[in-house]
């Protein structure tokens, strides 16, 4: 995704037009994170938290990044959410301490999120 600092609301790519999103605040030698809204002017879920900048569609909804902190010495902190834009509902999956992480795996009603911080790694098994 690609926001500039000076941003206005943009629509978010890959959303079919959903989403948008406007630049929060930059990490100095990090990444971003996000206000995320709806395209369609209703009220939203998302309005009330502040994002990164890692999307993931799956058939049951939108991977988030909700950021549980925005100052470098909290960093990292994330709740990994399933979005579902027909009931505006955000559910927090996972916590992750890294920005370093993906979905490894998708299984049945099951998730596979593997981690690396630098040092070591992991993975999260979380049930949809």
């Amino acid at each position: 995704m690609l926001i500039h600092h000076d941003s206005e609301w943009m629509p978010l790519s890959k959303t079919d037009k959903l989403l948008e999103a406007k630049l929060y605040k930059q990490i100095i030698f990090g990444p971003a994170c996000f206000q995320l809204r709806r395209s369609d002017g209703i009220p939203s879920v998302l309005e009330d938290h502040i994002f990164g900048n890692k999307i993931r569609f799956i058939e049951e909804g939108i991977l988030l990044e909700k950021w549980n902190a925005t100052d470098s010495k909290d960093l990292p902190d994330f709740d990994i959410c399933l979005y579902d834009p027909d009931q505006d509902s955000l559910k927090p999956l996972t916590n992750i301490k890294c920005f370093d992480w993906h979905l490894s795996e998708k299984q049945d009603n099951n998730l596979l999120f593997k981690w690396f911080d630098g040092i070591q790694g992991g993975e999260v098994k979380v049930a949809l």
